[in-house]
């Protein structure tokens, strides 16, 4: 391969730069031409096309977001759309491509590949750590700490008022988010979408502590929770407790996807980055690049897809018994 493709697409996420960065530079080693296209699968469609030079990813390393942008494509979804990016690709003579993102950038890069025949590898890039065939993904980590960080903040407030705050964290499908931190946070429960916490255990929790004098509380909420956001719990939670707690909610929302990546997404991105390029070198296609057991692995994207990634019930069990 002579010349490849970077680009990010779907939500940010960070460290997305740092693989950016070990991309190009991994490509120039390599003695490829590597072009960064912006904005996604929307810029692969209108030409959004540039060479990138080692000097292109100079101080980047630490940024969070992404500087070749994302978005998401409604025209990508098309047959149409997607032969006008196979056109852009080829008036750059560009043979493969590194896709940073999630489970729908790399749907569209299989399709992409059956119907013009240009190979992907891709790097999982999302907070939710949902993919199939990586331990971690790429931001996961950044996105943990920044909500902890909260946590860690709004625990102060909760306990000088005497309050119960629900806190609601990203993770639409995903509850990785909301366990790792709600364990880090010492949260007395944690509600996520891969198991099903009932209102009356949440109830139930909150007025044994009561009992215990414990004044305070901090529950943390995935917010594709089956009960609900935090909001609409919260407000269950009083009906169903007479109102005897003062309670409050909090959602972070978009503040984890942001802000510099920690070192370790920022070596994650590093030998992903690396590893996609090498990935194309050595004839993969359809595959996303990811770290299981510290090795790096390569899971075609059908199985990235569409297999479950379930929270270990040690986990889970961990939150129950170190919360009493």
């Amino acid at each position: 391969m002579k010349k490849i493709g970077v680009f990010t697409s779907g939500g940010d996420s960070p460290g997305m730069n740092a693989c950016i960065r070990a991309a190009v530079r991994g490509a120039i080693y390599h003695n490829i031409e590597i072009f960064g296209i912006k904005h996604g699968y929307n810029g692969m469609i209108s030409g959004e096309i540039i060479k990138m030079s080692s000097h292109s990813v100079s101080n980047t390393i630490q940024k969070g977001g992404t500087i070749l942008k994302t978005a998401r494509s409604k025209e990508f979804l098309t047959v149409e759309g997607r032969k006008k990016a196979y056109e852009q690709l080829l008036k750059h003579n560009i043979e493969g491509l590194i896709a940073i993102g999630g489970d729908g950038t790399f749907t569209g890069a299989e399709v992409f590949y059956n119907e013009f025949g240009i190979p992907t590898v891709g790097c999982p890039g999302t907070i939710d750590n949902d993919l199939f065939g990586t331990d971690y993904t790429i931001g996961y980590d950044t996105a943990v700490n920044t909500a902890l960080d909260a946590i860690d903040k709004i625990r102060d407030t909760a306990d000088s008022h005497d309050r119960v705050f629900f806190i609601e964290v990203m993770g639409r499908d995903s509850g990785y988010i909301a366990i790792f931190c709600g364990i880090a946070g010492g949260a007395e429960i944690v509600m996520v979408p891969e198991t099903l916490t009932s209102l009356d255990t949440v109830a139930e929790t909150l007025n044994q502590g009561w009992n215990r004098s414990k004044t305070s509380s901090i529950i943390v909420v995935a917010e594709g929770d089956e009960e609900g956001n935090a909001t609409e719990i919260a407000k269950k939670i009083r009906e169903k407790t007479n109102n005897k707690f003062d309670i409050k909610v909090s959602t972070l929302g978009h503040i984890q996807r942001g802000g510099a990546p920690t070192a370790r997404d920022r070596i994650l991105a590093s030998r992903l980055g690396l590893g996609a390029v090498e990935g194309l070198m050595k004839g993969y296609k359809n595959v996303m690049i990811g770290v299981v057991n510290e090795q790096l692995t390569y899971t075609p994207f059908a199985d990235a897809i569409s297999k479950s990634k379930p929270i270990s019930q040690e986990l889970i069990n961990m939150v129950n018994i170190l919360s009493i």
